[in-house]
């Protein structure tokens, strides 16, 4: 009593805590009052137990330990008194959880209160048990809360149904338990007994089969549920903004979104139902843009008619017309979700989707940048091509290697000519040349040496767009590399596709110069522009010596790699001067795939059996060529043999110049099994391009040897941030059973810094009549597939 007596209040607690100045008083002012609460608790005092909890809770609140009062929330609930009783269970739920055995302790107690016929008391188990209940909790009082389920009072059947759904989300094989009040449960009119009816009814019909095929059968009245809430009401108390109870319309939609997936007869129950949702609810105001939101998706998960998809797509274009930001960036989401199977609806809507790109807020610019990426086709790419470069030069940084990156695969995969192929990609290199992918270079310079008809036109775009600006690495690169191998085209001056355009040598040599001696220019750069000086020694008229003067400068460069260059390149001046022009010609026409290629690798593989079966006499001609590679003049008698070589001078040319030769092949990468359940596998293979070393290509290949079909089949992949991820889309969205033609899809994965690939998987499918979704991680890629 002492104790008692001279702790405070719960009211005077709160003033003094709030009147503290410093966190040290406040500190203080706790410490001395938890001394008071233990000591009261050490007394035993049952009159002012309760008070001495609810002043320990409240410091509990604050975020100070209060772990000694767990013992006296039990001591409490276990009190005939109400009072004690409240304050208990509030303590249980505050201070107890599964990981504390003592949470075990208040079973009987929740088991005697349940079975009390006391309304405020039951409730206040049926709370308890719904927050902290354990697994082992909620086993030993599932028959308890199932009787529960059909009192007579409303207030403890909302209770009873709640406290059902968090042990069927604890114990799923609790389901048959609550099946049979389900279906009387239904036909309740209070508000928050048929809502938490719902909510039971959707848990059970997402973890048992049993459950879902049950359910199905009351389609038919949860569609007349909708209709009566849709076209009179439920009650006024309830309904928001004029939209009849959106809650219990969105419950009663999704519900119906998990009956009717893959079930024909359901769907074509609900389909007539959510046409009139659709149509009828009011969009003004945000309660009725989520039910519309949640009917859209009802309506895409479902097996509906055509027309009612259309309608879907149609509601999401309008969402992005709202003010709204977070309506727009929903619409935007689900419009993406939707490109794949839905295209041509969602192409309507491209002008609008357009229009998003030029929001403010990034989020909303970014969502908006993919989904037009996503809708360019054959068709449109034009004038997508175009809103997608006017976007690229005023969009934030942490856009512009997204965008460029968009635009660039775009280009290459729907470029109606090559000339507007390489207009695009110039564009691009221009407007963003430092947020460019690393393959860029290449692919434009393997392009532009593929288009003959081009290469005069080429030459002098380029050298125009490096006259205006040499900071964009990637366009110097291949503005270098093409002046070097065109630069006689370039003085010729014609071109009918250009405007006429008079260069002279000495402005060409001035402008390589000038990237050489610039500080913005990267090593690869100053190679590239070395490189493009030395080949024009061979395609200018001129006099050679400001060339020989520039390299020579060069033979000091710190750069080890430069410097290697330049010592040949004058190696090749002074004593190797009569083959400069033989080793310095253009490089041949190189075609991008296709049967040609395929036949060009034929003959050759055709040719090494040759070779290998005759061996080829070494020509004075090929020996004269492996003396270039000795560039130190050491002896070369007749008891040093060079290695067998390609007699053709291209090949020796090729290997004095460091250039890219054509590689042995490699070693084909091992395919790798990732996954396997249920009869369903799935493999990936891996292709890594020889001309592009950082790209990856991965199929995806699912097969299924079960005796159901898999429907509904989405792969979805993630790579981390250093990564560059493209999704080609799949060949169907059902793997066939008993081993029928499976199912692919291609996966593109840029690695620019050649970094161990870590592979994230996400597949949903339907099986059996079950919805799937698997998440797992793949960290055991072979190493060739980064290396």
């Amino acid at each position: 009593m002492v104790a008692s007596s001279s702790s405070l209040k719960l009211q005077d607690l709160i003033q003094e805590i709030r009147e503290a100045k410093t966190q040290a008083q406040e500190r203080e002012v706790i410490q001395k009052e938890c001394a008071h609460i233990r000591a009261s608790f050490r007394d035993g005092d049952p009159l002012h137990r309760h008070r001495q909890l609810a002043k320990l809770l409240y410091v509990h609140m604050l975020g100070y330990p209060a772990h000694f009062g767990q013992m006296e929330c039990l001591k409490l609930i276990a009190s005939p008194r109400f009072t004690d009783k409240r304050v208990g269970y509030l303590g249980a739920m505050l201070l107890l959880d599964e990981r504390q055995d003592a949470h075990l302790l208040i079973t009987n107690s929740i088991k005697n209160d349940l079975s009390q016929g006391i309304q405020a008391v039951q409730g206040l188990a049926l709370c308890t048990l719904s927050a902290t209940g354990s697994a082992e909790m909620c086993r030993d009082l599932a028959t308890e809360v199932e009787k529960l389920l059909l009192q007579p009072s409303a207030y403890v059947r909302k209770k009873a149904v709640l406290t059902a759904v968090h042990m069927i989300r604890k114990v799923p094989e609790l389901s048959n338990i609550f099946l049979p009040p389900c279906a009387q449960l239904l036909h309740e009119h209070h508000h928050g007994v048929l809502l938490g009816t719902i909510t039971l009814i959707t848990e059970l019909c997402e973890r048992s089969p049993a459950a879902l095929k049950h359910f199905r059968k009351m389609v038919p009245q949860l569609v007349h549920i909708l209709r009566t809430l849709v076209t009179t009401g439920y009650s006024t108390e309830h309904s928001i903004s004029g939209v009849s109870d959106p809650f219990l319309q969105v419950q009663i939609l999704r519900l119906l979104r998990i009956l009717g997936r893959n079930h024909e007869e359901s769907s074509e129950t609900m389909n007539d139902l959510l046409a009139q949702v659709a149509t009828n609810t009011d969009t003004s105001r945000n309660a009725g843009n989520a039910v519309l939101f949640e009917t859209v998706l009802t309506i895409m998960d479902i097996h509906s008619a055509a027309g009612l998809r259309v309608l879907a797509v149609n509601i999401l274009g309008r969402f992005l017309l709202n003010s709204d930001r977070n309506i727009r960036y929903v619409a935007l989401t689900s419009l993406l979700r939707l490109v794949q199977s839905d295209h041509s609806a969602v192409q309507r809507h491209r002008p609008t989707v357009v229009e998003c790109l030029r929001e403010p807020d990034d989020s909303l610019s970014r969502r908006a940048l993919e989904l037009s990426l996503a809708l360019v086709n054959s068709s449109n790419v034009r004038a997508m091509t175009q809103e997608l470069q006017g976007f690229l030069e005023s969009c934030p940084p942490d856009l512009q290697a997204d965008c460029a990156s968009g635009i660039l695969l775009a280009a290459e995969r729907f470029a109606p000519t090559k000339r507007w192929h390489i207009d695009t990609t110039l564009r691009v290199l221009m407007t963003a040349g430092t947020h460019v992918r690393d393959d860029a270079v290449a692919n434009l310079t393997q392009l532009i040496g593929g288009a003959q008809e081009l290469h005069a036109y080429s030459v002098r775009r380029l050298y125009s767009a490096l006259a205006e600006d040499i900071s964009q690495q990637p366009l110097v690169q291949v503005a270098a590399w093409c002046i070097g191998e065109y630069g006689d085209l370039l003085l010729e001056g014609s071109c009918e596709e250009t405007e006429p355009l008079q260069v002279e040598e000495e402005e060409v040599l001035a402008l390589l110069e000038r990237v050489l001696q610039s500080h913005m220019s990267l090593p690869a750069t100053r190679g590239y522009a070395l490189t493009a000086l030395m080949k024009l020694s061979t395609r200018l008229h001129g006099d050679n010596n400001r060339i020989r003067q520039v390299v020579s400068v060069y033979g000091s460069c710190l750069d080890v790699e430069l410097q290697q260059r330049a010592v040949e390149y004058n190696t090749l001046f002074r004593k190797y001067d009569h083959m400069r022009a033989a080793i310095l010609e253009k490089i041949p026409l190189v075609e991008r795939g296709g049967s040609q290629a395929d036949e060009e690798a034929k003959e050759s593989k055709e040719t090494a059996q040759l070779s290998e079966a005759a061996p080829v006499p070494t020509e004075p001609q090929a020996s004269e060529l492996l003396d270039l590679l000795d560039l130190l003049d050491g002896p070369s008698g007749d008891a040093q043999h060079p290695p067998p070589l390609d007699p053709t001078p291209g090949g020796a040319l090729i290997h004095l110049l460091n250039l890219p030769c054509a590689p042995p092949p490699p070693a084909p990468i091992p395919n790798l099994k990732v996954f396997e359940r249920e009869g369903l596998q799935l493999n990936l293979s891996f292709v890594r391009p020889p001309g592009t070393p950082t790209l990856l290509l991965i199929t995806v290949t699912a097969t299924n040897t079960s005796g159901g079909d898999v429907t509904h089949f989405i792969c979805q992949a993630a790579v981390p941030k250093s990564f560059q991820l493209q999704l080609q889309a799949p060949s169907g969205d059902t793997v066939p059973a008993q081993g029928g033609l499976p199912t692919t899809q291609l996966l593109r994965i840029l690695n620019p810094k050649k970094a161990p690939l870590r592979l994230k998987l996400r597949l949903t499918y339907n099986h059996f009549g079950q919805s799937v979704q698997e998440i797992f991680e793949v960290n055991n890629l072979p190493v060739e597939t980064w290396q």
